[in-house]
């Protein structure tokens, strides 16, 4: 269970990071909410897998979604470059979060 809510607060940590976006493009309540209530979510769920997964362990997956997930969205929704190196470090930031759930 404890790794499931790692990947909510990982998804949940992708949400903050579209937000920040949101709320620097409009300024109204509805994207601040969001961020909040992300960002909220995220460390929430970040805590319930705490509760049975080592912190450097979480942590480091928790950052590695959040991260390349962010990545991964600015581009398919932002237009940022696609380009085959950044996706080969995007695909690296992933498989070494894979890496610590094997050796966990």
């Amino acid at each position: 269970m404890a790794w499931l809510f790692l990947i909510i607060a990982g998804l949940f940590e992708m949400t903050g990071v579209v937000m920040i976006n949101q709320v620097h493009k409009n300024r109204n309540w509805k994207s601040i909410t969001g961020l909040f209530v992300s960002f909220g979510a995220s460390f929430l769920f970040l805590a319930l897998a705490m509760e049975s997964l080592p912190m450097g362990t979480a942590y480091a997956v928790w950052t590695g979604i959040g991260a390349s997930g962010g990545a991964i969205l600015g581009m398919i929704l932002y237009g940022e470059p696609k380009t085959w190196l950044r996706v080969l470090f995007i695909a690296m930031v992933l498989s070494a979060a894979v890496g610590l759930k094997f050796i966990s």
